[in-house]
């Protein structure tokens, strides 16, 4: 045979095996078995369950017995020591890495060896009384230093002297009933406030507008005690010197107030303090009931109407000043509090997805406190903390998300979001890009009787079907869903027969990436009977009072609420990470927009004379929204007929599902607020606490009735009515059947 005829043969024969080859995989591959959608579900379904039953109250307990020993403010050594064991412990719970990211924020801090305190002074000029000092410190903690007194942080330094204004709440409303119905004017007065109704921040926003040079924020019994109830140790009621601690910022959303917009990184552009974002202009102090007594019991002026009335033995009269023996008298404030650039570190912990490692995710809840954080935030820490050794422990049975899980312990919220909106700046074109949705773990208790929710429309049925896998918690209740329990204690009040949940407003870390940046958020706590019990938030809030015993004698002894609110967190970061198709449901945002819609022109329908003068029309914003409902009929069927098995198919409808939130968002964001950008949703410029519909619409309708210029003040609400209907409409766009 010749070296041709051979060189053939081997040819022939390797063309014989590859084929052979070839119709083997061939066959083999279609004959591999695939997961069906049934056998996907069951399989989430078994393994939802088993992450749910791994939370266990006990280990929820040691984890705030542990993080609650000491104070642990933003920027100090016991704070970087937590974060350091919370890093160590991620990591040995199998998390797939955790790191340290650091911000250099600016802060603020008493003064060591000036304290702050407010004081009366006579004529002469000498002091006749001063307020505490600091809280008396609760029994078993007598030995523990660097427990920060009550201050108001980033206030101004100063020594403001003048008469003293009681102006109730200090809302807008209050300060214009007190200058228009009273006659009083506050220009270069000391204005006293309680606490309560608004973010702390807007009082002092309207007190600095309204011409005040001074501000004192006190603690009512009325906002901060609940009826029938001891005062802390003997129960969970504020005690006269107790005193609430807070930051006195107008960030809105802004983060550090020296480089806002940007992260706070060493390379970044700092402004000068004198320009930094958001800083109040005058000294501003907190105090207790019983100093309070001591301003309010001798003023002069009106009586006030009833509801300025608080539930102290004092009239309430409005001022200015003092009467009868004591109407030379005058107050002063002196604060000597420092602001200063600090390093502070976030904890990240990651998940990584098997899958779709690029879709992310977020868990994440913030570390630092005013002194213990009982409460605010470690109950939430606590069950953070849970949620993360129970996903490890799922780890090392064989499973892993679809998606990747991001667990987060934020640093500098109480200044301000500072953590998590530095770490959101830094990373916005990655989350931009791949998150998908952010559920906060801020505080996981703040009353005893049922749930909360606050969450973009779109997680509300994914919300209803957690709580259904979940047990009640409370006594009486066994065999009971948490959602059963739930829908009793506080069913809508509206047609629709479920459970409440409310509108996300601001005051927590899921600011920057719900209202800047547009990805569907959520927050899930255990909470108070908000028709019974009146008292503002919960009554120790940020004060010394906020203990690991307040938590474990009053609120939670067995700790099955914090355990029901981590299967409640943890299922929704697990169901949005495993399953298929994402559970967001767009009919809901339907359902949202067109009740939002309706209410938003209701408020301006009390105006129908200045309407039909100034050409105001909701037409076109209801023309959106009726648009909108029908993309999201008609792609909720898709959705029903989407083939399972064909990935590219998946991705697309899950991506048009994840950057639903981001077509709600506008770059230019809303009037003087530019970091706060989502359309729908964000807080009244008048209350950062409150969430409000169509906030942009709302705004310039506040006090519409009494403008000044009422043809300016309509046009505004025209260019945010077309603003909306367009935002509207371009997301139903996102909807529709790609081409």
């Amino acid at each position: 045979m010749g070296k041709r005829s051979v060189l053939s043969l081997w040819i022939y024969r390797a063309l014989a095996v590859l084929t052979l080859f070839f119709f083997g995989f061939i066959i083999g591959w279609f004959a591999k078995p695939t997961q069906t959608k049934t056998e996907h579900h069951t399989e989430s379904s078994r393994f939802l369950k088993e992450f749910l039953d791994e939370m266990k109250a006990p280990n929820i307990r040691q984890h705030l017995r542990k993080f609650t020993r000491l104070p642990h403010l933003a920027g100090t050594e016991q704070n970087l020591k937590y974060a350091t064991q919370i890093r160590e412990e991620w990591r040995y719970f199998g998390l797939d890495s955790v790191d340290f990211v650091h911000y250099d924020v600016l802060l603020s801090y008493p003064n060591k060896t000036q304290p702050n305190y407010i004081s009366i002074m006579d004529a002469l000029g000498n002091e006749i009384f001063r307020t505490s000092l600091e809280e008396p410190v609760p029994d078993g903690y007598g030995n523990v230093s660097d427990i920060v007194p009550p201050y108001s942080a980033f206030s101004p330094k100063g020594t403001p002297e003048g008469e003293l204004v009681y102006v109730n709440y200090g809302r807008t409303e209050d300060f214009y009933q007190l200058e228009k119905q009273m006659g009083i004017n506050v220009t270069g007065k000391i204005v006293i406030v309680r606490y309560g109704k608004i973010f702390r921040g807007n009082k002092v926003k309207n007190a600095i507008l309204a011409g005040a040079k001074g501000l004192i924020m006190f603690s009512d019994p009325a906002d901060y005690c609940a009826d029938g109830v001891q005062t802390y140790p003997d129960g969970w009621n504020l005690p006269g010197g107790g005193a609430q601690r807070g930051n006195v910022l107008n960030l809105n959303g802004a983060g550090d107030p020296l480089t806002p917009g940007y992260p706070a990184k060493e390379y970044t552009y700092r402004s000068k303090l004198e320009d930094g974002i958001g800083l109040p202009k005058i000294p501003v102090h907190p105090i207790g009931y019983h100093d309070a007594i001591h301003l309010l019991k001798n003023m002069g002026g009106e009586i006030p109407p009833n509801n300025w009335k608080g539930a102290l033995n004092v009239s309430y009269r409005i001022g200015p000043g003092f009467i009868n023996d004591y109407k030379n008298l005058t107050v002063r404030l002196n604060i000597h509090t420092n602001n200063q650039v600090t390093r502070i570190y976030n904890v990240i912990g990651k998940i990584r997805g098997a899958v779709e490692p690029d879709r992310y995710i977020i868990l994440g809840g913030h570390r630092d406190a005013w002194v213990f954080g009982g409460i605010d935030p470690m109950s939430g820490n606590a069950v953070l903390h849970e949620i993360a050794r129970s996903a490890g422990s799922m780890l090392s049975k064989g499973w892993r998300p679809r998606r990747t899980i991001v667990f987060a312990s934020w640093d500098a919220e109480e200044f301000g979001l500072q953590g998590s909106t530095e770490w959101a700046e830094e990373n916005a074109k990655l989350l931009q890009d791949r998150a998908v949705a952010y559920i906060n773990a801020d505080s996981a208790i703040e009353g005893m009787y049922t749930l909360r929710v606050d969450c973009t429309p779109s997680l509300h049925t994914l919300v209803y079907d957690i709580t259904k896998q979940i047990d009640s918690p409370e006594v009486g209740e066994e065999g009971m869903s948490l959602y059963e329990s739930w829908h009793k204690r506080d069913n809508w009040t509206n047609n629709r027969d479920a459970p409440r949940i409310s509108k996300l407003g601001s005051g927590s870390d899921f600011e920057a990436y719900f209202i800047r940046l547009g990805i569907a958020s959520g927050r899930a706590r255990y909470t108070k009977n908000k028709k019974t019990e009146r008292y503002s938030n919960y009554p120790v809030y940020h004060s010394v009072y906020e203990t690991f015993e307040i938590v474990d004698r009053f609120y939670d002894p067995s700790f099955r609420r914090l355990e029901a609110v981590a299967r409640v967190r943890g299922g929704l970061i697990f169901s949005l990470a495993d399953s298929l198709l994402l559970p967001l449901n767009v009919n809901e945002y339907a359902e949202a927009l067109d009740k939002y819609a309706l209410s938003i022109s209701q408020i301006a329908q009390r105006h129908p004379e200045e309407m039909q003068k100034y050409g105001v029309s909701f037409d076109p914003l209801f023309s959106a929204v009726e648009n909108f409902t029908v993309a999201a009929g008609d792609f909720h069927e898709r959705l029903q007929t989407v083939d399972k098995a064909d990935s590219l198919q998946v991705r697309i409808v899950n991506d048009q599902l994840m950057y639903l939130e981001r077509a709600f968002i506008d770059p230019l964001g809303l009037p003087g607020r530019p970091f706060y950008r989502h359309v729908i949703f964000a807080p009244s410029s008048h209350n950062k606490y409150a969430g409000e519909s169509f906030p942009g619409i709302y705004d310039a309708l506040f006090d519409i009735g009494n403008a000044a210029d009422p043809e300016k003040s309509w046009d505004k609400v025209k260019r945010q009515i077309s603003i909306a209907a367009f935002t509207v409409h371009a997301a139903a766009m996102t909807l529709t059947l790609p081409a």
